[in-house]
């Protein structure tokens, strides 16, 4: 028995919040404070690189058509890219800062996957508004982690990180399957289910 794609969602939801927590405390208490224990500076790149593993049996059983198996698959690679970038450059494996690239880019092609594979227009039906909101927060969003790997240091930039996986995670946990948005469904959507 497959859950409902909004379990899904949802626990990817949590996923998110916990990820946009723990950068927010390191933003908050400074990197130098929040590194304190070394095992925190590993939190929220194994954080990354493990959902990027979960995504594959998303994309595995959980997709019903080409398009979004190649969107779930693209989300997937460039969740561990990310994450074993940012692990690489903890650890000192990899030293050049231009990995810090890594985290935009995987921000950029998600958000690009979010709008590419919605067909429909942003008030078919809840769905729809979602992803195409999900999309151009992560497209805008790009820009808060790059500031991050230009400036490091830039709170504000390292909060801004921090809250668009927050924000992401509020627009996961809105989600259902066959929903209106403002009131408004499209009558080819169908019924809502609830």
């Amino acid at each position: 028995m497959q859950p409902p794609a909004e379990h899904v969602h949802w626990m990817f939801a949590t996923g998110f919040l916990l990820l946009g927590l723990f950068l927010l405390a390191e933003a908050v208490a400074g990197e130098e404070a929040w590194r304190k224990r070394k095992w925190r500076a590993y939190l929220w790149p194994s954080f990354v690189f493990l959902m990027g593993i979960f995504m594959w049996p998303v994309m595995t059983f959980f997709t019903n058509s080409t398009i979004h198996m190649v969107a779930h698959g693209a989300w997937a690679q460039v969740m561990m890219f990310a994450g074993a970038a940012e692990l690489g450059l903890v650890r000192g494996k990899l030293t050049n800062p231009l990995w810090r690239l890594a985290t935009p880019l995987a921000f950029l092609v998600s958000g690009l996957a979010f709008l590419l594979h919605e067909q429909n227009p942003w008030f078919f039906q809840r769905s729809s508004f979602l992803h195409h909101l999900l999309g151009w927060t992560l497209v805008i969003g790009a820009l808060f982690p790059l500031a991050r790997a230009m400036r490091p240091r830039w709170v504000a930039a390292n909060v801004g990180f921090a809250l668009v996986f927050v924000v992401l995670a509020v627009a996961l946990y809105s989600d259902r399957d066959l929903a209106p948005v403002f009131g408004h469904l499209s009558p080819l959507a169908g019924q809502p289910h609830r």
